[in-house]
């Protein structure tokens, strides 16, 4: 059995993080604010938004330039913590 070798992302580099949540009055403008914190080049050209078929969920996804594997694992966590968030990918 052969050795799989599991690809390693090189840094910086642009990478898309997926947020699913409930779709409450502010949680696009929330979520953008935490992502800008980890990632403050984030501007409204990196972000698309698309609601469930019935507008109760909303996911969205923005594109960092992301600088390394500890910003992205602080990033997830504080995303994670939201109370409206379902899941981040």
């Amino acid at each position: 059995m052969s050795d799989i070798e599991i690809p390693r992302i090189e840094f910086p580099c642009a990478y898309p993080i997926k947020v699913m949540g409930v779709a409450t009055p502010h949680f696009q403008h929330e979520v953008i604010a935490l992502v800008r914190r980890h990632a403050p080049e984030v501007g409204d050209e990196h972000v698309s938004v698309r609601p469930s078929a019935n507008g109760t969920y909303l996911a969205i996804t923005i594109v960092i330039e992301a600088t390394g594997t500890e910003q992205l694992t602080v990033m997830f966590q504080d995303l994670k913590t939201h109370a409206s968030v379902k899941m981040v990918l």
